[in-house]
C-alpha cells in the first residue's frame, strides 16, 4: 500500500497564499491607497488590521504548532518506508525511516493537545535490542489515512 497526504498539504499552501494576498490587499487599499475605510461595528481601521493580522498569524502558524507534516508511507517491498517533512511556512529537513518487515518490532501512537497533535513511533529489532525511532507527526493525515497506516502496520507487527 502507498499513501501520501500531498493533497492536504497543497490545500493548506493554497489557503495560506489566498489569505496572504487578501491581507496584503487590505493593507495596501486601506493604508497606502486610502481607497476605503473599514469601520464595521464602529471599530477603527487599526483594530481591524490587528484582528486580521491575528487571523493571518493563526492560519500561518497553527500548522507549525500542531506539527503538520507531509507524510508518505509505503509497505510494498520488503520494507516499511515513511518519508516526512514539516509543512509549515518554514519547511524542515526531509526525513526517512525504512524498516525491514522481518525486523519490525511494532509501533505506538500518541495524541496530545486534545487529539490535535498525533504521532506514531516505530520500533525495530537489532542484535543489541530494540531501537526506537523519533516520533513521526501524522496530524495532517485524515482519519481514513491514519486508519489505513495503522491497519497496514498491524499486519507486520509481532503478535503478542
Amino acid at each position: 500500500m502507498k499513501l501520501d497526504n500531498s493533497k492536504t498539504i497543497i490545500s493548506f499552501r493554497i489557503k495560506l497564499f489566498v489569505v496572504t494576498v487578501l491581507f496584503l490587499t487590505y493593507i495596501i487599499l486601506s493604508y497606502s491607497a486610502k481607497v476605503f475605510k473599514l469601520t464595521l461595528f464602529g471599530w477603527s481601521d487599526t483594530l481591524w488590521t490587528i484582528i486580521l493580522a491575528g487571523v493571518w498569524l493563526f492560519i500561518a502558524f497553527a500548522p507549525m504548532i500542531i506539527n503538520y507534516h507531509y507524510v508518505s508511507y509505503s509497505d510494498e517491498d520488503e520494507s516499511i518506508v515513511f518519508r516526512y517533512f514539516s509543512a509549515g511556512i518554514v519547511g524542515g529537513r526531509k526525513n526517512s525511516v525504512e524498516i525491514d518487515k522481518r525486523t519490525f518490532a511494532g509501533y505506538k501512537t500518541e495524541k496530545k493537545l486534545f487529539g490535535l497533535i498525533r504521532t506514531i513511533t516505530l520500533y525495530q529489532h537489532f542484535r543489541e535490542g530494540v531501537a526506537k525511532y523519533p516520533p513521526i507527526y501524522i496530524s495532517a493525515l485524515d482519519k481514513e489515512e491514519r486508519s489505513k497506516v495503522v491497519r497496514s502496520l498491524n499486519l507486520y507487527a509481532p503478535k503478542a
